[in-house]
């Protein structure tokens, strides 16, 4: 009978701690490489700029739509998140929706979706998450603000500002949506993600 000398786990396995720190890790690796080569990258891409091999990742993620859906949650979370943070504005939460929109390729396909699921064949998540996005922008719109006019207006605006969202580097589709922002006459806060 082999004997442990210490209460330590073996070498090799680091549970839970190690699973979290590498799930967040091929989440924001898939970000990157999305944002650089479009939906189509090779996952082997993601785990390697995530430091992983790809059996971490497949362990996380049986395929490539998983990977989407992780990217996209996360997304949809921070943008939860900053909507909920106290003392936050309208300002803020649209800076950092703004910042996942060029961030995250993965995300500009969604934000359109809630309005259209029927009639674009979108996926049944896409109109969900969508609408969490909604949701959580109109909790903290105010009545009297521009893209409370109508029941419309702040998804065709998010939607607009993302049909702008195009370039080769993160800083040009900055640039371009806060103009987008600008030409509809709505103040973005810093484009930043969410921190806690």
């Amino acid at each position: 009978m082999t004997r442990r000398l210490s209460d330590e786990p073996p070498a090799g396995n680091h549970g839970r701690k190690v699973a979290t720190r590498n799930r967040a890790a091929l989440i924001a690796a898939a970000r990157d490489i999305y944002a650089e080569h479009g939906l189509d990258a090779p996952l082997s891409a993601i785990a390697r700029r995530a430091g992983v091999g790809q059996g971490v990742l497949y362990r996380h993620f049986p395929d490539r739509a998983a990977v989407v859906t992780a990217v996209l949650e996360e997304n949809v979370r921070q943008v939860e998140q900053a909507a909920m943070a106290e003392g936050s504005d309208i300002e803020r939460i649209l800076g950092v929706l703004t910042w996942h929109v060029t961030e995250s390729t993965a995300f500009l396909g969604i934000l359109p979706a809630q309005g259209a699921a029927s009639r674009s064949g979108a996926p049944a998540y896409a109109a969900a998450l969508s609408e969490s996005v909604e949701q959580a922008v109109r909790a903290r719109l105010s009545d009297d603000h521009r893209l409370a006019a109508r029941p419309d207006d702040l998804m065709i605006a998010i939607a607009m500002v993302s049909g702008a969202v195009t370039g080769p580097t993160r800083e040009h589709r900055e640039r371009r949506a806060r103009a987008a922002w600008r030409l509809l006459g709505v103040a973005v806060g810093p484009v930043q993600p969410y921190e806690e």
